[in-house]
């Protein structure tokens, strides 16, 4: 069968080699010319996964069977329409494609369906700092239809909200931008399975994050279990909530949850795989694999298996996904990856990276250097891995300095 892939980066790359290993030929559509995902596919169009009548005009052109993405949260819309165009099958209908991809969209249901979150309202670019009256400062500034933390700020003032508004709607294709009050919290991420209609909570992991001046909530790690798994009935309740109010029958859920003083908030939602390698962890955590049910769904394929059986609360399994960065400066040299997956407790491991890249200031998520997927018997066992890890982890620089930055929360 030929399935159209959206997105061809590290990302969605397992996606592409599993439906070519499944024996598929793969339609790929991405910006980049010189995308990774290209060598793997079959066939292969320079277009934007955000162009949606491109991307049916290719559906059209290639007589595909079906279409789908992951890793990433815009292009969920395009797919959505795209299988509605071309009548192929679809996790999502168009208006829940958007409602998940759009924060006013998003919110707007939180409100409606009394779904906790932090108060928020939506500015354009003629806001004034008297309009902000009443807002409780720090806050933070969104994109609207963004991800990978890009134009997300936390901000102090009324006059740094004014400050920073261009460049944060620079990232979205919206003439409005999300305001949020900062609340000081834990994050976890809950990853689920929808199968008509009822959601099946497969992990939740407590979202580490990092932040750099105003650049904030940049993810470095993943680790499961969570420790507010205590909280796990709420957290249900939220995830149940969601599913109904969202109108969400089929399919992978993802969403962010926050955990502070005065309850458990939801930021955000998504109906697709992580862009933490979900597709790899929630295997080996579980035993689902939810990289074949999402292309089997994607090609009117019934999946062997249901998840209706899985119960998080009697996984005793230990995990941590490393999101690792680096500090600016020319890589003259690598550990091979082949060599980290050599450790104890690796179980996968890639760069973003090659020999040669000048690496950049971090000022958001796309910075990442790579990642590694460590697990261990017990918790200390898990973060003596992961320690080791990057004891061994070398990104080397001009002047032979390793340029890793080294979380000290495994140390």
């Amino acid at each position: 069968m030929r399935i159209q892939i959206l997105g061809g980066g590290n990302n969605q790359l397992s996606g592409i080699i599993r439906a070519k290993e499944k024996g598929h030929e793969v339609v790929l559509t991405d910006y980049y010319a010189d995308a990774p995902g290209r060598v793997y596919a079959s066939f292969n169009e320079v277009v934007s996964t955000f162009d949606v009548d491109a991307n049916i005009q290719i559906a059209v052109k290639y007589g595909v069977d079906g279409v789908m993405t992951l890793g990433t949260d815009q292009p969920v819309y395009t797919v959505a329409c795209v299988a509605a165009a071309r009548n192929l099958p679809a996790f999502l209908d168009v208006d829940v494609a958007r409602a998940v991809t759009n924060k006013e969209v998003m919110k707007t249901i939180f409100t409606e369906k009394e779904i906790p979150t932090v108060p928020y309202r939506f500015i354009t670019k003629e806001i004034h700092e008297a309009d902000l009256a009443g807002l409780k400062f720090p806050v933070v500034l969104k994109p609207l239809d963004s991800q990978g933390q890009r134009g997300v700020f936390k901000l102090n003032t009324p006059s740094e909200v004014i400050k920073n508004l261009t460049e944060t709607l620079s990232y979205s294709r919206q003439e409005k931008a999300l305001l949020e009050e900062y609340y000081e919290s834990d994050e976890i991420t809950v990853s689920a399975w929808v199968e008509t209609g009822v959601a099946c909570i497969l992990t939740v992991t407590d979202r580490e994050i990092f932040q750099f001046g105003k650049h904030i909530g940049i993810c470095f790690a993943h680790d499961f279990p969570s420790k507010h798994l205590g909280a796990y009935e709420t957290i249900k309740g939220i995830i149940d909530r969601i599913t109904s109010a969202f109108g969400i029958k089929n399919g992978p859920l993802y969403v962010q949850l926050l955990v502070g003083k005065t309850g458990i908030l939801v930021n955000e939602v998504a109906c697709r795989i992580g862009g933490a390698y979900e597709d790899i962890f929630i295997p080996y955590l579980t035993g689902i694999d939810l990289l074949d049910r999402v292309i089997d769904f994607s090609l009117g394929l019934k999946p062997s298996s249901s998840v209706a059986g899985y119960n998080l609360l009697y996984n005793k399994k230990h995990l941590s996904v490393q999101l690792f960065f680096a500090r600016p400066g020319k890589v003259m040299d690598l550990t091979a990856v082949e060599e980290l997956t050599e450790l104890p407790g690796v179980i996968s491991a890639g760069y973003n990276i090659a020999k040669g890249m000048v690496l950049k200031a971090i000022d958001n998520a796309t910075a990442r250097a790579g990642y590694m997927v460590v697990t261990g018997e017990t918790r200390d066992a898990l973060n003596n891995n992961v320690d080791h890890a990057f004891r061994h982890l070398k990104i080397i620089d001009e002047n032979g300095e390793n340029l890793v930055i080294q979380p000290k929360k495994y140390s």
